[in-house]
């Protein structure tokens, strides 16, 4: 079995794993889950570019890539923004010739009774957790083409399966990131161009620590968790080195939860 697994994906198993060789970007890379994420790509080997719109996180982050070895470059990005993204690229391209794994961790979140929410408030929403990603994957296309292995990983949510109360905005914005992760997995595959999400549990973060801790919401996500316990951004890493590597060269569409069982999860008392 080894070996007919070593003819099809071309590398010994012992390598399927490793990112050595690799450019990889991870916009939203310098908080939270998605600085977890580029850590992680930089511990297995990849030269790692995290990018977000704050000058002082996009340098501490790099430093912190540098210490594993890996080569990075000092960023700033924002996904509303087209030019910006494009300018990303051709820096990314500049230095490493090359873009194999690309990340869209940029999110944002908010509560509000969705019968007062301003379009206007809408809109930016959907345009950071949306639009955001679909600028970032048309913007890397052909350099992840080029490579005959690229890589897209989205960040989709928990919200992309089920409703939160008074998230509206949110959970439909996540329900099209993987749709549009489907999607792109179809039209790209012929690329070899493999396309999949991660739909993180709940995990406090600066993004939603507010609504979560010492909260009655809070409470009731640990009840309806199967661990009985928030994730710890690292806890996501794993999953991201898998989409990222050679081990998961016939894997693509599809959207792997990391929730502690939420989603499988019916009566937990």
């Amino acid at each position: 079995m080894l070996n007919t697994l070593e003819g099809s994906a071309g590398v010994a198993p012992r390598a399927w794993f490793s990112l050595r060789g690799r450019a990889a970007i991870v916009i939203g890379g310098t908080s939270g889950l998605g600085r977890a994420i580029a850590l992680g790509l930089a511990e297995h080997g990849a030269d790692v570019v995290a990018s977000g719109r704050s000058e002082e996180k996009v340098r501490e982050t790099g430093r912190a890539i540098a210490k594993f070895g890996s080569r990075t470059i000092y960023r700033t990005v924002d996904v509303h923004s087209r030019e910006s993204i494009d300018a990303l690229r051709d820096a990314v391209l500049r230095v490493f010739g090359r873009a194999d794994i690309l990340v869209n961790a940029a999110g944002l979140s908010g509560r509000q009774p969705t019968a007062g929410v301003s379009e206007g408030d809408w809109n930016f929403l959907v345009d950071t957790n949306l639009n955001g990603v679909l600028r970032a994957c048309q913007s890397f296309y052909p350099a992840l083409k080029k490579t005959g292995r690229g890589r897209i990983i989205n960040v989709a949510s928990l919200g992309s399966f089920v409703a939160f109360h008074e998230v509206a905005g949110y959970c439909a914005s996540k329900a099209a990131v993987l749709s549009l992760t489907r999607s792109l997995a179809c039209e790209w595959a012929a690329d070899g161009i493999s396309v999949n999400a991660i739909a993180p549990g709940v995990f406090p973060t600066e993004l939603n620590d507010q609504l979560l801790e010492g909260t009655e919401r809070g409470r009731e996500i640990l009840t309806r968790t199967p661990m009985h316990r928030f994730g710890r951004p690292e806890e996501l890493v794993g999953v991201a080195i898998l989409l990222a590597s050679d081990a998961a060269s016939f894997l693509t569409g599809q959207s792997i939860a990391v929730d502690g069982g939420y989603l499988a999860s019916g009566v937990n008392s």
